[in-house]
């Protein structure tokens, strides 16, 4: 006799299918965990997670990957479990954070691996962040009131009726499907295309934009030239692969910082549109600084309906930065200002094309004012006769970087630090309840906001742009400066800067950083069968003119559901992560103590879906009530 005669009142096990098993599913699962016996009332679930990678840490925080690639998150900054600080409706239930986890049991886990536990305030190795979200998972899944299957391949379609089909062929039968992709591979765009049937024509090198850990850099030969475009992350990841990848390695005599070149290296010739490297992550702390609410950027300054970025938005972002860098100058260093923080509030509540008058007035030393199109494009309007002078100048620039970066005297960086990551959780507001243009939220935020953010909040560990500086003194890296334009000409790629000087020739050039995110032009066979479908609506975003901006992220609504082209709502089909619209924490790892917005979204999903799969019963009084 089957469980179902002996039982009818019973209701068969549900099925979740998650595709993607990296961190956004194991942050998922451990609050559908936390929930579980307040709201599934004892129904059996079976969860399938479907990934070509381990589960855990997912394609970018795979342990199969160089030792030598870093995170730019300090240790103490990372933690995959919710805290006190976390708003959210399901209970909290307390974990490791990572500088937590590396001083207690992790460390047994890490000297197995072979790898050194690093310290609070230290840039641990990608693979530390491996280990961690291995052993979290372990965690989760033992705490998990179901029965949990991985699958380690692809999901290659999503019927109509819920049914997985995986390229095995193999069928799962869903209740609920949560897609939690991470970047997606795409198709080149037309001008990648054109690179690449140029440079194969020409017998040249051509590497598009890409996640730096999975390119085949091969084809990029020792002591040969290379141009590089693109001085942020994927830029510092290609440095390093390059070069202590390749046998190299630095010793320090005298307090300075020299590179031994193993003879494999090629010469980097790196620029970008500002021509300069990212910040360096800041390497203090002050205690009680941390991000707060945003005072003028908010959702009732935003309002309703339709914005002008530019008008409505861009003012406030400015005085909120303001706000930011000139509150924490005038309370923590008042020797270097004229005036109180009383006055100087008040004409700053004032804002007024004459701020910076005000601002010259009461803050005598320029290094202490805060101008955002200066921090934006620290080379704007400067000239350089040489590529000589030029290079002295970009020394001198990163060195005064990492002594200010390193320095609590200029704690008013951090603020801004903070300042930022406030703004730009209303900012994904604004996207997610339509607030913006499609040129406005492409151009606007996407491009020139998440550029400014990235330089200034995003940048590498103080100890990538000491490696830049020694193996610039060792002719490995040469910097080649702002508005960087490449060209083939005569079988070989020529580099010019309209301000530093000469052109640059070489046989390979890298486009270092990663692909715009463009659901449209994704090569993952699932989605492109749902988009085709109609079953996912996905961005076609536009200018004013009409002109195409490509495609964008996938439509979800306020509750991370999926919508259909025709508008429509899945009941059952979730999505998370960056390729969709307004999915919350989809930069990166939260920190402890910040109430994370990613962890506040998780819990929301994790108690839909529980709600989803109740007992009908259940369901019935929960409604009637």
């Amino acid at each position: 006799m089957s469980v179902a005669e002996l039982h009818p009142w019973k209701e068969p096990p549900a099925t979740i299918v998650f595709v993607g098993g990296g961190p956004r599913t194991v942050g998922l699962l451990e609050r559908f965990a936390a929930s579980a016996a307040e709201l599934l009332d004892g129904r059996e679930v079976e969860i399938h997670v479907v990934d070509p990678y381990p589960v855990g840490g997912g394609r970018i925080w795979r342990r199969a990957q160089s030792r030598l690639l870093w995170m730019n998150s300090m240790t103490s900054d990372v933690t995959i479990f919710t805290d006190e600080s976390v708003e959210c409706d399901g209970p909290i239930v307390p974990g490791p954070d990572l500088a937590t986890w590396v001083a207690g049991e992790g460390a047994v886990i890490l000297e197995k691996a072979g790898l050194e536990p690093p310290g609070p305030m230290d840039f641990p190795p990608r693979l530390v962040q491996a280990e961690y979200l291995a052993w979290v998972w372990e965690r989760v899944v033992r705490d998990l009131p179901a029965t949990l299957t991985t699958h380690r391949e692809r999901a290659v379609e999503l019927t109509a009726d819920r049914r997985v089909v995986l390229e095995s062929g193999r069928e799962i039968a869903a209740d609920a499907v949560v897609l939690a992709l991470g970047y997606l591979d795409r198709l080149p765009t037309a001008s990648e295309s054109a690179w690449a049937a140029q440079a194969a024509d020409a017998g040249l090198t051509y590497i598009p934009p890409g996640y730096t850990a999975d390119v085949d850099l091969d084809g990029l030969w020792p002591k040969a030239p290379v141009i590089v475009r693109g001085f942020g992350q994927a830029f510092i990841d290609l440095m390093v692969l390059l070069t202590e990848g390749r046998g190299g390695w630095y010793d320090e005599c005298s307090g300075l910082l020299t590179y031994h070149p193993s003879g494999e290296e090629p010469v980097l010739y790196v620029g970008s549109r500002r021509g300069v490297p990212y910040h360096a992550k800041l390497g203090y702390t002050v205690a009680g600084t941390k991000p707060v609410p945003t005072r003028y950027l908010t959702a009732e300054a935003l309002g309703e309906g339709l914005l002008d970025f530019d008008r409505d938005v861009a003012p406030l972002i400015e005085k909120e930065l303001a706000y930011a860098h000139y509150k924490q100058l005038f309370t923590a260093h008042p020797e270097r200002v004229r005036w109180s923080w009383a006055e100087f509030a008040n004409a700053l509540e004032t804002w007024s094309p004459e701020f910076e008058a005000v601002v010259a007035a009461a803050v005598p030393d320029p290094a202490d004012r805060f101008v955002r199109r200066t921090v934006d494009r620290p080379l704007a309007g400067l000239r350089f006769e040489d590529r000589a002078s030029f290079e002295r100048f970009m020394t001198e620039l990163i060195e005064g970087d990492l002594l200010r970066r390193a320095d609590p005297a200029y704690s008013a960086d951090l603020a801004v630090f903070n300042a930022l990551l406030s703004i730009y959780s209303v900012l994904s507001r604004a996207i997610t309840d339509g607030q913006l243009t499609d040129e406005d939220r492409v151009r606007r935020v996407e491009t020139e906001w998440h550029g400014f953010f990235s330089f200034v909040a995003s940048g590498p560990p103080p100890r990538r742009l000491e490696e830049l500086l020694a193996l610039h003194r060792a002719g490995i890296v040469r910097f080649a400066g702002p508005d960087l334009d490449v060209a083939i000409d005569n079988d070989q790629f020529v580099a010019m800067s309209p301000d530093a000087g000469g052109e640059i020739r070489a046989r390979a050039f890298v486009e270092a950083r990663l692909p715009r995110p463009d659901v449209l032009a994704t090569t993952d066979p699932l989605l492109r069968g749902l988009l085709d479908s109609g079953a996912l609506a996905a961005d076609e975003l536009f200018a004013a003119d009409g002109t195409s901006l490509g495609g964008g992220q996938l439509k979800a609504d306020s509750r991370s559901r999926a919508i259909r082209a025709d508008g429509s709502t899945h009941d059952a089909l979730f999505l998370l992560g960056p390729s969709v619209s307004g999915s919350a924490g989809s930069s990166g790892f939260s920190r402890p103590h910040f109430n994370g917005p990613g962890f506040r979204q998780n819990d929301a999903v994790a108690r839909d879906l529980l709600k989803l799969l109740a007992p009908t019963v259940r369901k019935e009084e929960r409604h009637a009530s």
